[in-house]
């Protein structure tokens, strides 16, 4: 018979409480929503917040996603609603990909994404926004690299992920010239889900990600809106090389501060790697995020490690607590 163990004794002395993260594609109510008209057509802005701030928060979302789908988790997670109370937030859709979205006209000449960083520099104005920390995901990232280029004086720092900066491989355009034909005549055929599903979870997704898989596929089966995503996907194939330098005597320097994020099982990484060789490296921190492609809902908690330390980085949220290591 085992001796029995009279030593080993714990005590419980603190019970921390925590609300629990909310995973779901349902819009939430906190936000209020309003189309704004732009040069290049209407955009779905959802905000919240208190504007006493003069800096907000602004982000952009990914490929076949919108802001319910690819924020609102993360925002709903603990230490990001901490980070973020401090701020008011704006979520800026790309034409027609909100949930819900009317097809777009046949005769709409959908906006490159040159001209989706000049939509969010009307949205700026529509809002009498002075300055924005942005927070931009693969596409998103993309576009938001493109206004901070043009309008550096708008924007104070960023957080981008997963973020490609150069134009589209042949293997690439091939590639997305039949999923927008798919789109554009048969919906979200097995192809196109296959790659979107590539596009965010990376190669082994099957292996790795099991319940983000289930909830995206059907998201992306039954949510998309296969006629409005189709021209978007299409400019991101015709995407023109962002021409960064990181000689700060050069006119193409990137002016704000860059959190530059990437998921170790991202299909993206490289891309990455050229963004951040593209950057002045006193104003740029590139991490790996581990056990991850999708990070803002793999590895939550890590992200806004990251996002705190670059943000106090930047003299804000200097009273929030530090995070607990995972």
């Amino acid at each position: 018979m085992p001796e029995r163990l009279v030593d080993d004794e714990c005590e419980l002395r603190a019970l921390a409480i925590e609300d629990p993260t909310e995973r779901t594609l349902e819009k939430s109510t906190i936000y209020t929503e309003e189309l704004v008209e732009t040069s290049t057509g209407n955009v779905l802005v959802a905000h919240s917040g208190d504007r006493s701030n003069k800096v907000v928060l602004v982000t952009y979302h990914d490929l076949g996603l919108n802001y319910v789908s690819n924020f609102q988790a993360f925002f709903n997670y603990p230490d990001l609603k901490e980070i973020a109370s401090g701020f008011a937030v704006f979520h800026i859709n790309a034409p027609g990909q909100e949930d819900g979205a009317a097809n777009l006209a046949e005769d709409y000449e959908y906006p490159t994404l040159e001209q989706m960083g000049e939509q969010v520099q009307e949205v700026l104005n529509h809002f009498n926004i002075v300055r924005y920390i942005g927070i931009g995901v693969g596409l998103g990232a993309n576009v938001l690299t493109r206004h901070a280029l043009a309008y550096p004086e708008r924007v104070d720092s960023m957080m981008l992920i997963n973020t490609c900066t150069t134009k589209a491989g042949w293997v690439e355009w091939g590639y997305q010239k039949r999923n927008v034909s798919h789109l554009r005549t048969t919906g979200v055929t097995q192809p196109v889900l296959d790659y979107l599903l590539w596009h965010h979870l990376g190669q082994d997704y099957e292996e790795r990600a099991h319940d983000l898989l289930q909830v995206y596929k059907h998201y992306f089966s039954h949510n998309v809106n296969a006629v409005n995503l189709a021209p978007l996907v299409e400019q991101y194939i015709w995407r023109t090389d962002i021409p960064l330098t990181r000689d700060i005597s050069e006119k193409n320097t990137l002016e704000p501060p860059v959190l530059n994020l990437v998921g170790i099982h991202s299909e993206h990484i490289e891309e990455s790697v050229v963004f951040n060789g593209r950057l002045t490296p006193a104003k740029t921190n590139w991490i790996k995020i581990q056990e991850a492609a999708m990070v803002l809902e793999e590895q939550p908690h890590k992200v806004c490690q990251a996002f705190r330390l670059f943000l106090q980085g930047q003299g804000y949220c200097l009273k929030i607590r530090k995070m607990a290591i995972q």
